[in-house]
C-alpha cells in the first residue's frame, strides 16, 4: 500500500468587503481567511491582485476574473453595478492576459502581445485614452502606447508603463497638485500632468524592467538591480531629504548594503525591496506597522521640518526585516502586506478591516503567520487597498 500526497487548491479572501471585493457573494468584512467558492471553477489561477475596492484574478489560460466595486466601471464588464462573485471580463482583442494591476477605482490590463487596456475612472486621466472621457466601463486599448509593453503599474490616480524598447511612461494627474506646491514657482514636468502616456526623462541610460506605484510616488527597477524613484516623499518613502522628486533619482545602493535588488513592491506610502541574497528591506510610512519592524518615535531634524517627511529617520532609511529573509513572494496593500516565507503565509500592518487575517482588528507590527492557514501551502498572494487574497493548497493523503 502506498500513500500519495494530493494537493487541492483553494482561493481564500479576507479583509474589507464593503463592495463584495472578496468574491464571497456578500458584503461583510472578514477578519479571517475564507474560501471564495466558485473562483476556481473555470481554470487554475496564476495571479491575484486588488485595488481600492475590487479584485482581479488571471487564470492559467489567460482569462481575467473580477469582482467588487464597479461604480466607475473598473471591472470592465460594461456596467457599473457591484459584483460580489467572480465574473469573466472579456477583452475586445481576444488576447490572453499577461498581467493586471488595480488602482483606486481603475484597472490596467496587459495582454500577451504587449497591448495595454484600461477601464474605470478617468477623472485624473489615469486611463490614458481620452481627456474628455470621465470613465470607461469596458477595457479600452491605450493606442498611444505604440511599442509593446512589458510592465504596468497603477497608483492611486496615476499610471506607469515600461515598453520593450526601454521607455518608461507616465500618465494621470494624481501627482500634479503635490508637484505644484513643492516646485512653485518652477514649472511642473509634463509627465506629472499628462493625461496620456508621456515619456519620462532621465531614464534613457538605464535598463528598466518593471514599475511600481504608490498613492503619489513612482518606482522603477532596472535590469542592473537599481531602484529609481520619483514623486511624493511626504512619508520618507523615497529615502531622500527632498519632499518631492519631480524627476527620477536612483536610490543610493549603499542604503541597501550595496546589494542588487531583484524585486521591489509598493504600498500607498511605503516600499519593500528584495535583494539578490534574499534579504528584505522596508522603509516609508510606519504608523500602522506596515514596515514590519520597530521604528523609533524620535526623528532627526532633516526629516521632521515643516517641508520634509514627518516620519522618523529610521523609518525613512531602508532597514532589513530579518524574519522576511528568503521570501518567495511579497505583496503590498495600501498599508498592509503579505509574504510567503519558508512555506508559510505571513501578514503585517494595517488591520482595521481584518486584512491581516488573524481574527482581530488590531494592527500587526511584525510579520506573523496567519493561524487559519497554518495547515496550507501558500502559492499565490495579492492585496487590495484593504483586503487580501491567497491561493493555497491543503495537503491530504490517499492510500493506493
Amino acid at each position: 500500500m502506498e500513500t500519495t500526497l494530493l494537493l487541492k487548491c483553494k482561493l481564500y479572501t479576507w479583509g474589507a468587503n464593503s463592495y463584495g471585493q472578496l468574491g464571497q457573494g456578500h458584503s461583510e468584512d472578514l477578519s479571517e481567511p475564507r474560501e471564495a467558492e466558485g473562483a476556481l471553477q473555470r481554470d487554475k489561477v496564476r495571479y491575484v491582485t486588488g485595488g481600492g475596492g475590487h479584485t482581479a484574478l488571471i487564470t492559467e489560460s489567460g482569462e481575467l476574473l473580477v469582482c467588487g466595486q464597479n461604480h466607475k466601471g473598473q471591472l470592465g464588464l460594461g456596467h457599473t453595478s457591484e459584483v460580489t462573485n467572480f465574473q469573466l471580463c472579456p477583452l475586445p482583442s481576444q488576447r490572453a492576459i499577461q498581467h493586471v494591476c488595480c488602482g483606486w477605482d481603475f484597472s490596467l490590463i496587459l495582454t500577451d502581445g504587449g497591448q495595454v487596456f484600461a477601464c474605470g475612472s478617468n477623472a485624473f486621466g489615469q486611463l490614458g485614452i481620452s481627456q474628455t472621457l470621465k470613465h470607461s466601463t469596458e477595457p479600452t486599448h491605450i493606442k498611444s502606447l505604440t511599442e509593446p509593453v512589458i510592465s504596468v503599474a497603477a497608483g492611486l490616480r496615476h499610471s506607469l508603463a515600461v515598453s520593450d524598447a526601454g521607455g518608461v511612461y507616465q500618465w494621470g494627474t494624481g501627482l500634479s497638485s503635490q508637484a505644484k506646491r513643492a516646485l512653485s514657482p518652477q514649472p511642473v514636468p509634463p509627465h506629472l500632468t499628462s493625461k496620456e502616456p508621456c515619456l519620462i526623462p532621465g531614464l534613457e541610460q538605464v535598463n528598466p524592467q518593471r514599475v511600481a506605484a504608490g498613492s503619489a510616488h513612482c518606482v522603477c527597477l532596472t535590469g542592473e538591480g537599481e531602484v529609481i524613484v520619483w514623486g511624493s516623499n511626504k512619508h520618507g518613502q523615497l529615502s531622500n531629504p527632498e519632499p518631492f522628486l519631480p524627476l527620477p533619482v536612483a536610490l543610493d545602493r549603499a542604503l541597501l548594503d550595496g546589494e542588487k535588488i531583484t524585486n521591489v513592491h509598493s504600498g500607498w506610502t511605503h516600499l519593500i525591496a528584495q535583494t539578490e541574497r534574499g534579504r528584505v528591506f522596508t522603509w516609508g510610512r510606519a504608523n500602522y506597522g506596515q514596515l514590519g519592524r520597530t521604528v523609533s518615535a524620535n526623528g532627526s531634524a532633516e526629516h521632521a521640518s515643516a517641508d520634509s517627511p514627518s516620519e522618523s529617520s529610521l523609518a525613512c532609511v531602508p532597514t532589513e526585516v530579518k524574519s522576511l529573509c528568503g521570501a518567495t513572494k511579497i505583496s503590498c496593500g495600501s498599508e498592509h502586506n503579505l509574504a510567503i516565507v519558508g512555506g508559510r503565509l505571513l501578514s503585517w500592518g494595517w488591520n482595521e478591516h481584518g486584512m491581516c487575517g488573524d481574527g482581530s482588528l488590531c494592527d500587526v507590527t511584525e510579520p506573523r503567520p496567519i493561524p487559519a492557514l497554518g495547515e496550507t501551502i501558500p502559492l499565490l498572494i495579492g492585496c487590495g487597498a484593504g483586503h487580501s487574497i491567497a491561493l493555497c493548497c491543503m495537503k491530504s493523503s490517499e492510500e493506493t
